[in-house]
Parts: structure tokens; C-alpha cells; sequence
């Protein structure tokens, strides 16, 4: 009876076992299908490219991507693009569009990233008008002048005349080589219109200019009148501001830098004092 048994066992196994190769073998050798799917040629960047770069032969490659799938406005041929610059940064593998690229015979560089209308203008910096290093490319600023109105040492005034403003350059370099990370350099560009860029001029060549680092999500423009010496020290009260500085700042287009319009502190009352040959203006406290 027990032989019996294992006797059953042992020819089940051997069934089950034969089943199961044989439904592999089966399974193995049946044919594949496969689907072709219609692709087409896209341009890619070959590497992580800056904004202003010209591009070259060795910085694309050419992928395939499912024929209507890929985005607007991208090469077929790499020859389309080589030798433009590109306005906006790209990272590996990403398509170039042509919304990327400078016009044709804008060249690479600086001059294709300005956008028609608006202006760049330089100015030179040191560690503390470039806020230890922390001014670089992308980031924005106000910046506050310093100047004397009538040429005498107590009219000194220093005013926010420029607000939200986008920094194009920090030094010769468009890029930041690590987020965030200091830079120092000596000359900075911002981004400006032709008006600013006046006023930039005469701040910077008329008295002394100082940039103010700004978080980038704030948009406000404020309004203020300006610090002179006496209202610093406090011989003379400043002025109220306007009802429009009081009832809050204006907020500024996203991206668009300010021109700082504010009340005129009135000036102090002063008398001219005459000793002989020698002229002094006191203020009358």
C-alpha cells in the first residue's frame, strides 16, 4: 500500500515537472512582437549649458522622440543652430528652442540676453557697495545715492532712486558658478531702462552710489523722501510724507526695475553768516 502510494507521488512530480518545462520551452520559443513607433530627430543640449553661450558642434546631439510629441519650435539638424546665443539657461538633454536663442545675427554673449527697450549699465563696486559678494547675477537691488543738491557738506542726502532692479553681470561672468555662493568682483551690471540709466549715470558720477540686496519675491517700490545730515542727527524733524507713501508702497511689475519717485524733504531753514572774507551757512536749529 505505502509503495503504492509513492508510487503515485513520484508520477505526479514527474507529470507536474514535464508540464511545467515544456510550457517554458513553449513560452521561449514564441516569437516577439514587436510595435514600431514613428519617431523624429530633436536637438538636445549635450551638456549644461549658461545663459550667453554660443553654441558649438560638440554641445548638441541629436535624440529621438516620438513623431508629434515633442515640443514647439524645436532642430532637426544641429547645423540650425550652431554658432547662436543662447538668452536663457539649459541643463543636459534638454530640447533647443528657438524661444531659447538669440536672433540669428545677435551673436553670443550680453547683447542678444537684453531685452529690446532696456539698457545695461556698469558700475563700479567695492566689497561693501557689492554687499560682501552677495550681488550676483540674478539677483536684484535697489540702489540708494549720495549726493549734496546745492554742493555744501550739510545739504547731503542719501535716496533709494532706483528699486528693483536686475543685476545682468557680476564682474565679466552672466552664470553663478554655486548657488548663493559669494563673489567678489569690482564692476556690476544692472538691467535698467534709458531713463534709470541717466539717472544711474549721475548718482554715480555726482556723489556715491550703494546697492541694497532685495528678496526677489518682494515687488514693493517704496516711496521715501530721503535722509539729509540735520534729519539724521536730529536737528531738524523730517518732513511728513505724502498721502501715497503713507497709504503704502506701489508694488512693482514682476521683473521690471523702479524709478523711485518721492516727496522733496523741504530744506532747513539757514542763514548765511559773512566775517570778513570768510562765508558760512548755519542751519537754524
Amino acid at each position: 500500500m505505502r509503495n503504492r502510494i509513492f508510487a503515485v507521488l513520484a508520477i505526479a512530480v514527474l507529470a507536474g515537472g514535464g508540464l511545467a518545462y515544456g510550457t517554458y520551452n513553449l513560452m521561449q520559443n514564441q516569437p516577439v512582437k514587436t510595435v514600431a513607433t514613428p519617431t523624429q530627430p530633436i536637438v538636445v543640449a549635450s551638456a549644461d549649458l549658461s545663459l550667453g553661450a554660443e553654441l558649438k558642434k560638440e554641445d548638441l546631439q541629436v535624440m529621438s522622440f516620438p513623431a508629434g510629441q515633442a515640443p514647439t519650435g524645436t532642430f532637426a539638424k544641429p547645423q540650425d543652430v550652431i554658432g547662436r546665443g543662447l538668452i536663457v539657461p539649459v541643463v543636459k538633454n534638454e530640447p533647443i528652442l528657438e524661444a531659447k536663442l538669440a536672433p540669428k545675427e545677435a551673436g553670443a554673449g550680453l547683447p542678444p540676453v537684453i531685452p529690446e527697450g532696456m539698457r545695461a549699465v556698469s558700475v563700479r563696486v567695492n566689497e561693501v557697495v557689492g554687499v560682501a559678494g552677495y550681488v550676483l547675477p540674478g539677483t536684484r537691488v535697489d540702489v540708494v545715492a549720495t549726493a549734496s543738491p546745492a554742493g555744501q557738506p550739510g545739504d547731503t542726502t542719501s535716496k533709494v532712486v532706483l528699486a528693483n532692479v536686475q543685476v545682468l553681470t557680476a564682474g565679466t561672468r552672466i552664470e553663478q558658478e554655486e548657488q548663493g555662493k559669494p563673489m567678489q568682483v569690482t564692476v556690476v551690471t544692472l538691467l535698467v531702462t534709458p531713463e534709470q540709466a541717466e539717472r544711474l549715470a549721475l548718482a554715480s558720477t555726482e556723489g556715491k552710489i550703494q546697492l541694497a540686496l532685495r528678496n526677489p519675491l518682494d515687488q514693493t517700490a517704496p516711496a521715501t523722501p530721503g535722509i539729509r545730515n540735520a534729519v539724521l542727527l536730529g536737528a531738524v524733524k523730517a518732513a511728513p510724507t505724502s498721502t501715497q507713501a503713507r497709504s503704502g508702497a506701489p508694488r512693482a511689475r514682476p521683473g521690471q526695475p523702479v524709478t523711485v519717485e518721492s516727496p522733496v524733504v523741504a530744506a532747513a531753514p539757514t542763514v548765511e553768516i559773512i566775517r570778513g572774507d570768510k562765508r558760512a551757512t548755519e542751519v537754524i536749529k
